[in-house]
């Protein structure tokens, strides 16, 4: 695995900054996501379908706010400015929710600082690619290797969020959150680059758009499956807890089991893409990923969710290994606007679990929930199918 040796090897300064800044932004996300549900289930104490209604709405305003900042950012460049002020509405973000348990406060202001602090990953990946271009890295290697960084983050973060919630409250939680984006903020500040807009070629830019027929394929490819697993990191918890009567902690237990799987599972997709291509990595994630949710619809106990963690690993892993560089190759020279189409796959993926999710929850089951993910994990296959090799 040359390539792979290459790039963890001899990494620069920059680089090591790259990855750095993405592991402690992964921790920071770590830390609310895996709790959140529990948070305002138990602590803000509001009922399942305004549960969904804060993820949905959520990831609507992210959609709105990242996509306008994407494409500013590919037309103004100057994505380290903009990282960093992602990092301070992180901050203000972790303490709003550390010390507020108003509801509607919540879902507005701290929804609006949620779509901000949210909007420094994919500029960091747009800025990564930059620089991975400059330096002649394998780009998609080099964003493997990232993204491996940010599931490193989700082993230690969900199990740190739950010990840090049950032992000492969610405040203290929060205020761990608060710290991960001040470090976050002052490594962006200290060492990443300021590069500028990089050179275009305005036919290419008009014929790799959002109208382009295999762009349109991969969003609802993507779409599909980040719906699925939002459902199941909404859910999850919820499930295991009042379903299955299981001891809560087993929450971070399988979020931290999928991520340290995930790791080797990304790496080697951004390995083995040279050789056969994105879209076959892809339908062997998707294909795991029916796996996974068929293993949800039918097994309950301890060892069998651990153990299915492994096909989660796989699905999670190529579509997020691979799946941001996917979008960048179908829309060269725009690399904001590309990586953030990516990361609104993930955001829309949010709308429709976090309307879906409470909704069956509260009409049917915790446990219908993953019957639907698997019905949509299907069709996310037949999706995929579509979108043509890159």
């Amino acid at each position: 695995m040359k390539s792979l040796t290459a790039v963890i090897k001899r990494p620069d300064p920059v680089s090591l900054s790259f990855l750095a800044v993405t592991f402690m932004t992964g921790v920071a996300v770590a830390l609310q996501v895996p709790t959140l549900s529990l948070f305002l289930a138990e602590e803000v104490q509001v009922r399942p379908f305004l549960v969904g209604l804060f993820y949905t709405v959520n990831a609507l305003v992210g959609i709105l706010v990242s996509q306008w900042l994407g494409h500013r950012s590919d037309s103004q460049g100057d994505r380290k400015t903009l990282i960093l002020r992602c990092c301070a509405a992180g901050i203000v973000l972790s303490l709003l929710f550390a010390w507020n348990r108003n509801y509607w406060l919540l879902v507005s202001l701290g929804v609006l600082l949620a779509s901000l602090a949210a909007t420094a990953s994919p500029q960091l990946f747009a800025l990564a690619r930059e620089h991975a271009d400059r330096q002649q890295k394998r780009a998609d290697m080099f964003s493997s290797v990232m993204r491996a960084q940010f599931s490193l983050a989700w082993v230690i973060g969900p199990p740190m969020a739950f010990a840090l919630a049950i032992g000492y409250g969610f405040e203290v939680m929060y205020l761990a959150s608060a710290l991960a984006y001040l470090i976050c903020g002052l490594v962006v500040w200290r060492w990443l680059p300021s590069l500028p807009l990089p050179v275009k070629d305005e036919t290419v830019s008009r014929v790799s758009s959002w109208r382009d027929p295999s762009v349109r394929a991969l969003f609802i490819a993507s779409t599909l499956m980040w719906t699925c697993n939002s459902m199941y990191l909404i859910n999850m918890p919820l499930y295991i807890t009042r379903e299955l009567g299981l001891d809560e902690k087993l929450a971070g237990i399988l979020m931290g089991t999928a991520a340290a799987l995930e790791i080797p599972f990304m790496l080697l997709a951004g390995y083995y893409t040279r050789r056969f291509g994105k879209r076959p990595m892809m339908l062997v994630a998707v294909l795991a990923g029916v796996g996974f949710y068929i293993g949800l619809v039918t097994l309950s106990s301890q060892q069998a969710l651990i153990a299915l963690q492994l096909f989660n690993a796989i699905f999670i892993g190529i579509i997020a290994g691979i799946g941001m560089s996917y979008f960048q190759d179908l829309m060269p020279g725009r690399a904001g606007v590309a990586t953030t189409l990516f990361a609104n796959s993930i955001r829309t993926g949010s709308i429709l679990a976090g309307a879906i999710a409470g909704i069956v929850a509260e009409l049917w089951s915790f446990h219908g929930v993953f019957m639907v993910a698997l019905t949509l994990a299907m069709l996310a296959l037949a999706a995929c199918w579509r979108v043509p090799n890159a």
